[in-house]
């Protein structure tokens, strides 16, 4: 059973783990992202949150919800949110623990903003199996590309009208 919950303190011990080298190319670790909140925090950017992925009540895997400006590199809706840093400890793969995150994460959304009506996201074109996950929790491409810090990215999003 998959669960999510935001962040706290005490979870980071059991988020620092590390990503194989073709994995951390398109994720950034915990660790990573937490630094990058705190460094917004300092001025004042409090739009994103970190969420913590619980597997049968223990730490999988991270990821962030972020409701600041960023998402509009990748959308025009202001009632949107980017999921950005997602990764699942390498000791946790493969048991479908990403695919079930992706399905419950809209009512996560929705049960915390009931104004978000949109999940927008950005994927590596080379990370053909997390491609493939979005699909199948009914993420859409719509053809747009950004230029991301290692190479293009394609342009997902879901509607959660």
């Amino acid at each position: 059973m998959v669960e999510l919950k935001f962040f706290e303190p005490k979870d980071l011990s059991e988020l620092d783990y590390e990503l194989d080298d073709i994995q951390s190319q398109y994720s950034a670790l915990p660790k990573q992202a937490l630094e990058r909140i705190e460094a917004r925090n300092q001025n004042e950017d409090f739009f994103a949150y970190p969420v913590t992925i619980f597997y049968y009540e223990k730490i999988a895997g991270f990821c962030v919800l972020d409701f600041g400006n960023d998402k509009f590199e990748m959308t025009d809706n202001s009632s949107s949110v980017l999921l950005r840093a997602l990764s699942v400890n390498p000791e946790f793969q493969g048991k479908g623990i990403g695919k079930s995150m992706m399905v419950i994460l809209d009512d996560f959304v929705k049960d915390h903003d009931k104004d978000c009506n949109e999940i927008v996201l950005a994927v590596n074109e080379n990370n053909h199996l997390a491609f493939q996950i979005y699909l199948k929790a009914e993420y859409v491409f719509n053809g747009k590309r950004i230029n991301g810090r290692n190479g293009p990215q394609l342009v997902m999003s879901k509607s959660l009208d």
